[in-house]
């Protein structure tokens, strides 16, 4: 027998939160000082995921501290002498020592952490932050540690077993990367049910349609529920699920994606029968192509007289939507929310696309998604309407959500009926976070409270700096990134949003971009449209990762502030073929430059100096041209190529040397590489970038 504040304190909560769980499965007490039964205590770890109370004593135990890292061994080209490991050599610190070598491409966290000397916490927080959820325990790729190395001044590389004067570690770059975008197996892959959002025009029945599904299909089907408004539900059509999020607007729906949070599969824009195409359905159309999602249409207010479903197809096809009755792909599915006429058809046509789509996702895994609404609630605390993409969500999940930590003390579906777990494409509420995420965040499970916490406090201590900072959103794209250099992401496509002050300069610029002719990089008008620059039109670019032009227009309130915020370039011109020329210059950005080779001059190798076992100088004699300080070399014996790389040091007399002329004699100290004789020849060359033409 335990007192209820001993079970407290070895299952991680407070006496008073333990007393409410125990009134959630039904076990009275009077109070902190009540005694459980050995059965009641296994009630309580089963309920907060504890397999048993030795377990939750375990977990929650105060931690250890931290032992100190081990000295880092390093693999070095020759042996160095022994005396040359203690104070000597904290003396003299040497490159080699923030050198980290791997003897296989993958390395487990809480190892890692220890050979760069920090906490396992602090790697995971940095893995976090590249989108990659990882235990201290589990193996983190050789490219992924070796961009945290980088940030922390290491160098990270795979231990090679012949000793080289420069390692050659391409193969295990592209084994490395080639593990890394590996994913779930296929085997573990199942069929997961579509996420579905509604746009369109204001008055157009998105709101009834989504509540005439909810109200048809969902309370029908779970008689005696309490419908719990959760920002998404789920409906059963013929054995298949679909889960909607009943936030509809393409305002939510872009904003979510700019923030990386792409919940939907299929998009139902919703077209009123007798009013037809608007301005907001010509928005939606534009953002759900933005996002490269499937499109439904929905022709609803069909039992009205006024209905002209013909007119509506027409006006859809102008804007290059065409449904399947005019010979296109989309659907088209006329339907009634007042009177519940076609809602089954939309429903199948749904279920089919989402076939289509083959939509699958790997539950046997701790649990990722986005949070769709969170709030502060009386009597809950902070609660959040999480979205499952893969994995399981389950009771007793310790989970990061955005900034935020928690232990999920209970799961609550959309018709508030508690659950014990979650799966993929399921929304529910949650309980127990410490803090109220935001919409669009990301969610993850980790091994522990203790882990969450340590990762969440790291969160908000980069949070806070950047705030300090002054720091903004990352700028996605901008003109001035592209004149320069190519892309690194070697992307060939130029996205554009056009805000003009007519009809006629929309086409005018348009026709011109159009008319930039290239072979390597294509323009993508994301959208044309005539009025000021909006909030709604950052928030498009944003997702698309677009640039705004405008042309004798200007920008409405909220503007800036929002292009600040989301990193989105707006650019404003009064004459066209200034536009035209930034765009082609930007177009020209977007491609990897031509690398151009030109040899400057050759130098023989006359003499030998030994300066340490590591360090020679080669005299040389320049026999033609110039050799200058920051000139690439190659070191030859005959044809044979033995060295290809930068100069360490170039000397006339004792002194540096930026350049020597032939007929001169000099000293030559090739970077990182000693094996070279008298009368080997040395072939100085620079490298010139040259902008591709379009």
């Amino acid at each position: 027998m335990m007192t209820v504040h001993e079970v407290a304190k070895d299952v991680g909560v407070s006496a008073e939160e333990l007393v409410e769980i125990l009134k959630d499965i039904d076990i009275a007490v009077d109070g902190p000082d009540a005694k459980l039964s050995a059965e009641q205590i296994v009630l309580v770890c089963d309920e907060l995921g504890y397999a048993s109370i030795e377990e939750a004593r375990m977990e929650n135990a105060p931690a250890a501290q931290e032992p100190e890292p081990e000295p880092v061994v390093v693999a070095v080209q020759e042996a160095a002498p022994k005396a040359v490991e203690t104070a000597a050599a904290k003396e003299e610190p040497s490159e080699e020592s923030n050198i980290i070598e791997l003897k296989k491409p993958k390395i487990v966290v809480k190892e890692f952490a220890e050979r760069m000397g920090m906490k396992p916490n602090q790697v995971v927080a940095e893995l976090m932050k590249m989108n990659i959820f990882a235990s201290i325990n589990q193996e983190i790729d050789l490219k992924i540690a070796k961009d945290i190395g980088a940030k922390h001044g290491f160098v990270v590389c795979k231990e090679e077993k012949k000793k080289a004067p420069i390692p050659e570690p391409k193969a295990t770059k592209a084994a490395a990367k080639k593990e890394a975008e590996q994913s779930d197996a296929p085997e573990a892959l199942l069929p997961r049910p579509p996420v579905v959002t509604f746009m369109g025009h204001v008055d157009h029945g998105k709101t009834s349609l989504l509540d005439k599904i909810r109200n048809t299909r969902v309370v029908a089907g779970e008689s005696g529920g309490i419908t719990q408004h959760i920002g998404a539900y789920t409906v059963e059509v013929n054995d298949h699920k679909i889960t909607f999020l009943d936030t509809p607007g393409h305002a939510a729906f872009t904003a979510m994606r700019a923030r990386g949070a792409n919940l939907t599969d299929v998009v139902v824009l919703v077209v009123a029968a007798d009013d037809g195409v608007m301005l907001q359905t010509i928005e939606a159309i534009k953002h759900a192509k933005a996002a490269g999602v499937c499109v439904i249409i929905a022709m609803n207010k069909m039992d009205l007289r006024a209905a002209n479903p013909e007119r509506l197809k027409q006006q859809l096809q102008e804007h290059d939507i065409m449904v399947e009755d005019w010979g296109g792909s989309i659907g088209c599915c006329p339907v009634s929310a007042m009177t519940g006429e076609g809602i089954n058809g939309l429903l199948e046509r749904i279920i089919l696309e989402s076939e289509m789509l083959e939509l699958k996702a790997n539950p046997d895994k701790p649990a990722h998604g986005f949070v769709v609404e969170a709030q502060m609630e009386p009597g809950m605390g902070p609660t959040a309407s999480l979205l499952v993409k893969s994995g399981t969500l389950k009771l007793g999940d310790s989970v990061i959500c955005g900034l935020s930590w928690g232990r999920v003390k209970a799961l609550i579906s959309d018709q508030g009926k508690k659950i014990r777990s979650a799966g993929p494409s399921m929304a529910v509420k949650i309980l127990g976070l410490t803090s109220v995420p935001g919409a669009g965040d990301e969610f993850q499970v980790v091994g522990s409270d203790r882990e969450a916490k340590a990762i969440s406090d790291e969160l908000q201590i980069e949070d806070r700096r950047l705030s300090l900072e002054g720091g903004v959103a990352p700028k996605k794209i901008s003109l001035d990134d592209l004149f320069g250099a190519a892309a690194a992401e070697e992307k060939k496509e130029l996205k554009v949003i056009i805000k003009a002050d007519v009809q006629g300069s929309v086409e005018a610029i348009e026709h011109s971009l159009r008319g930039i002719k290239s072979d390597k990089v294509d323009i993508k008008i994301i959208s044309d449209s005539v009025g000021n620059i909006t909030v709604n039109d950052v928030l498009l670019a944003s997702a698309s990762e677009a640039i705004i032009l405008g042309f004798h227009t200007g920008k409405e309130n909220g503007t800036n502030a929002a292009a600040k915020r989301e990193g989105v370039e707006i650019r404003l011109y009064s004459i066209i073929y200034e536009l035209i020329d930034d765009v082609e210059n930007a177009m020209k950005g977007l491609l990897d430059p031509e690398l151009r080779e030109q040899v400057i001059g050759s130098a023989e190798v006359r003499e030998v100096f030994q300066l340490s076992k590591k360090s020679r100088i080669a005299g040389c004699m320049v026999m033609s041209g110039r050799i200058t300080a920051k000139a690439n070399i190659r070191i030859k014996r005959g044809q044979e190529i033995l060295f290809e790389g930068k100069i360490g040091s170039l000397k006339r007399f004792q002194n540096e040397a930026n350049e020597v002329r032939q007929g001169q004699e000099c000293g030559i100290r090739p970077d990182n590489f000693i094996n070279f004789e008298a009368g080997d020849s040395i072939e100085a060359y620079m490298v010139e970038k040259i902008t591709q033409e379009l």
